[in-house]
């Protein structure tokens, strides 16, 4: 179940990554590089992070041609892919909770500290978006007060705790992401972001 999931998530973060370097006028080559960062970046970096190797791109290199393949498609397509935002935002929640689980799965073979679960599980959720979002010259999403990083914590934790408790490992991952998806698809409908920090030098005066 998680493997299909794992192939439904990268395709839909890859043709999200697609559009933003559209914007950016960026060339195919750009295109393919920015879908690549963003839906392998983040299991990238927590690989390198906890030392899991290969890492899975290179233990698996169909994965590059299944995010290249992708976002290219993307590109005739991109004028129908756009309009389609609620899709995508529910499938960009999707490979969050997804990418969360995974992550923690990955770390748990390593049989690494419970909080290091946690934090691998929450890396490979969110660094793709974040290293797409700084390639592209924008301000991380997760950086602007969307519940993002909360809900990948939350899903990690559920999943987590599940296993702990001896639960079926498909039902606590169906859990998981249902609570995590549901947290996610609530916080972009009802506008539900973190406190933000607001410093402005002006205030002292």
């Amino acid at each position: 179940m998680l493997l299909i999931a794992f192939y439904i998530a990268i395709t839909a973060e890859a043709m999200t990554a697609a559009l933003a370097a559209g914007r950016r006028n960026m060339d195919w080559f750009g295109v393919c590089l920015i879908a690549c960062v963003t839906a392998l970046g983040g299991g990238s970096m927590r690989d390198v992070l906890i030392g899991h190797y290969p890492l899975t791109w290179v233990a698996n290199p169909y994965l590059l041609l299944l995010v290249c393949g992708a976002a290219l498609l993307t590109i005739p397509l991109a004028r129908v892919v756009d309009r389609l935002k609620w899709p995508f935002l529910a499938l960009d929640a999707f490979g969050l909770v997804v990418f969360s689980i995974i992550g923690c799965n990955i770390a748990m073979e390593l049989d690494l500290h419970p909080m290091i679960i946690i934090v691998s599980g929450i890396i490979t959720g969110i660094v793709g978006g974040i290293l797409r979002d700084v390639l592209c010259n924008d301000i991380p999403l997760v950086f602007q007060g969307e519940l993002y990083a909360t809900v990948s914590l939350i899903t990690g934790a559920i999943y987590y705790a599940g296993l702990m408790l001896d639960f079926s490992p498909d039902l606590t991952a169906a859990v998981a992401i249902g609570v995590g998806f549901t947290l996610r698809m609530l916080a972009l409908t009802l506008k539900w972001e973190m406190p933000r920090f607001v410093y402005d030098r002006q205030m002292r005066k």
